[in-house]
C-alpha cells in the first residue's frame, strides 16, 4: 500500500524539561487501521497532537504523500486531510447535529444566508455513505455517547479527511456498541481511509487493526503487523518487560451497611430526571458498581452521595448520617473519599505542583499555630510517586503531566487516606494496563480491609474483574442487580446497559 503519512526523527521537550518525544518515526499506509501502543507518559498523543498540529514539535518532519510539510494548526492538518477526534468531545450540546457537523465550515449562499437543507443533505449522505444511523436535525445534547462519537467522526469526514487519529475510542462504549463502531471503521478502510487508533485495550489491537507502533519513554520501540504479534508480546514490549496483571481476588467478606439509598430521584437538563426512584444499599467490605452507558444517572447518583448534587429528593444516609443538604468537604468528614470523573476540572488544581494536589487533602492535620509541618507530608508525596509510579517530581506543575500520571496522583491521594467509603467515578480512565492492574490491586487491598467501595465504570474488563455486586443503569433507572460471577458477561452487561433487557427480581425481559 501507498504511505499517506510519514514522522521523521520527531522530538518535543515541554518547557517544565520532560522530553515526551524522542527521535521518534513513524509511518502510516492508505487504508490501514494502525494503532498507537504505549504506557502513561509514553508520547503516544503527544507525537499525534504533532501530527494533527496541536503540538509543535522541536525538531524533526512530517511527509505527506512524499511531500514534506509543516502542520502548524489543526487546520492546516484539516487542509491537508488529516482530522482528530479526542476522547474527550468537543461538541456543542445545544446544536442540532448537522450544526455541530459542519461547526466553521457552513454553507452559506453569496449573501451569507446557511444552507441549512444543503448541510441536512450532506449529513445524510454521509451517515449512510459509512453506515451511521443518525437524524441529522436532533439535538445533540439529548445524544448517547455513542451516537455523539459518530458526529464527531463525522465533522472529521465533512472536512475531508483521508487520514483520521481516534484517541480512546471505545473508552466509555458498551460491547455492542464498540462493535458497531468497528463495523464503521472497517467502511471507512473499505473507502481508502486511514485510521490510527490510540488505544490500551490489546484485545481491540488484535481483533481491528493491521498494524501497531509500540512507544515506551517517549521514544518508538518498533512497528509490528499485528497477525505477527500476540498481547502479551505488546504489553511487553510497552513496559520493557514482563506485566504482572494478576488479581488474586479473594472472596469479598461483607459487613455492615455503610451507604443506604431509598428513592432517589435527580432532576437533570431540561426538566427531566436524571436518576428515577433508586434504591440500593451497599456493605463495607465489597465492591458495588454502577454500570452502565454514560448520561444514564450513575455519575449524578455518585455526586449526590458526595454531596455535590442537592437537587434531589429521596433520603440518603452513608455511615448512618443523613446528607441531605451536606456538602462535599462534610461528606468527606465522615470518612468519605471520592475520584470524580474528570481529573482536570474537579479533580485536581492544574495551577498547583503534584506535591500541592496530593496533601490538598491532609494538610489541615499537620497544621501547628498556623505553620504546616511539611517533612511527614513531603515524605508521603514522595512515597506516593515511588509507589505509583508517577512520571514528575514532587515541585512539577501537575498539568504538565499525561493524563494518566495526574490520575495516579489523584486515586494515590484519595487512597491513601484510609477512607471508610470509596466513591470511584472511572478510578482507571486513561490509565495504561500495568497502572490500572495496580490500583486495581489497591481497591481490593481496601475492600479487604473493610472499605465500601462504590464505582462507576465505563469499562467492562474493569467491572468484571472488581465488582461483587453490579447495578446496571439505564435511562436513571436500575435495569439489573447482579452478583458478579463466571457466569456474567461482558455483551450481557451491555444488552441491560443499552435496555435490550431488564431484570425485575427472578424475571428477565428481552
Amino acid at each position: 500500500m501507498a504511505e499517506i503519512a510519514r514522522l521523521e526523527h520527531i522530538y518535543k521537550t515541554y518547557p517544565n524539561g520532560i522530553r515526551a518525544n524522542e527521535d521518534v518515526s513513524l509511518s502510516f499506509e492508505e487504508g490501514e487501521i494502525h494503532a498507537i501502543a504505549g504506557e502513561n507518559g509514553a508520547g503516544k498523543s503527544t507525537i499525534m497532537k504533532i501530527l494533527y498540529g496541536a503540538e509543535l514539535a522541536d525538531e524533526g518532519d512530517i511527509f505527506i504523500r512524499g511531500s514534506h510539510v509543516r502542520i502548524t494548526s489543526p487546520k492546516v492538518a484539516d487542509s491537508l486531510g488529516i482530522g482528530m477526534v479526542y476522547q474527550h468531545f468537543m461538541l456543542v450540546n445545544q446544536f442540532k447535529v448537522y450544526e455541530n457537523i459542519f461547526f466553521g465550515i457552513e454553507r452559506k449562499n453569496k449573501l451569507g444566508i446557511l444552507k441549512t437543507q444543503e448541510m441536512i443533505a450532506e449529513t445524510k449522505k454521509l451517515c449512510a455513505q459509512f453506515g451511521m444511523s443518525l437524524d441529522p436535525e436532533a439535538l445533540t445534547g439529548d445524544l448517547p455517547v455513542g451516537l455523539l462519537q459518530k458526529v464527531e467522526i463525522l465533522k472529521v469526514l465533512a472536512r475531508g479527511a483521508k487520514l483520521i487519529i481516534l484517541d480512546e475510542p471505545t473508552a466509555v462504549l458498551t460491547p455492542q456498541e464498540s462493535q458497531e463502531l468497528f463495523r464503521q471503521l472497517r467502511l471507512l478502510k473499505k473507502s481508502g481511509k486511514t485510521i490510527i487508533i490510540i488505544t490500551h485495550k490489546l484485545d481491540e489491537i488484535k481483533e481491528l487493526c493491521d498494524r501497531v507502533s509500540i512507544m515506551k519513554d517517549g521514544k518508538s520501540v518498533g512497528c509490528y503487523p499485528v497477525k505477527d504479534i500476540s498481547e502479551k508480546d505488546i504489553s511487553d514490549l510497552m513496559v520493557g518487560g514482563e506485566v504482572d496483571l494478576s488479581l488474586n481476588k479473594k472472596p469479598a467478606v461483607v459487613k455492615d451497611v455503610s451507604l443506604e439509598i431509598k428513592d432517589l430521584s435527580i432532576q437533570g437538563r431540561g426538566n427531566k430526571l436524571a436518576v428515577k426512584s433508586v434504591s440500593f444499599t451497599a456493605r463495607q467490605g465489597e465492591i458495588l458498581c454502577l454500570a452502565g452507558v454514560e448520561g444514564n444517572g450513575q455519575e449524578e447518583t455518585i455526586k449526590a452521595l458526595i454531596g455535590l448534587g442537592r437537587n434531589y429528593s429521596g433520603k440518603i444516609t452513608i455511615l448512618g448520617k443523613d446528607i441531605y443538604k451536606k456538602n462535599l468537604a462534610w461528606v468527606r468528614k465522615l470518612g468519605v473519599s471520592y475520584i470524580p470523573e474528570d481529573r482536570m476540572k474537579s479533580g485536581s488544581d492544574s495551577f498547583a505542583s503534584i506535591y500541592e494536589n496530593a496533601i490538598s487533602l491532609t494538610f489541615s492535620s499537620h497544621n501547628l499555630a498556623g505553620f504546616i509541618k511539611a517533612k511527614p507530608l513531603k515524605e508521603k508525596t514522595a512515597d506516593w510517586i515511588k509507589e505509583y509510579q508517577i512520571k514528575g517530581t514532587a515541585k512539577q506543575k501537575i498539568s504538565l503531566l499525561s493524563g494518566g500520571n495526574i490520575q495516579k496522583v489523584i486515586v494515590a491521594r484519595e487512597l491513601g487516606n484510609n477512607p471508610k467509603v470509596l466513591l470511584a467515578d472511572q478510578p482507571t480512565r486513561g490509565v495504561d494496563i500495568s497502572a490500572a492492574a495496580f490500583i486495581h490491586r489497591k481497591l481490593l487491598e481496601m475492600r479487604d480491609l473493610g472499605c465500601s467501595i462504590i464505582m462507576v465504570s465505563a469499562d467492562l474488563s474493569e467491572v468484571l474483574a472488581l465488582a461483587d455486586r453490579i447495578l446496571v443503569f439505564h435511562n436513571g433507572e436500575i435495569s439489573a442487580e447482579l452478583i458478579n460471577n463466571d457466569k456474567i458477561t461482558k455483551e450481557m452487561l451491555g444488552a441491560y446497559m443499552l435496555g435490550l433487557k431488564k431484570k425485575e427480581g427472578e424475571k428477565e425481559h428481552e
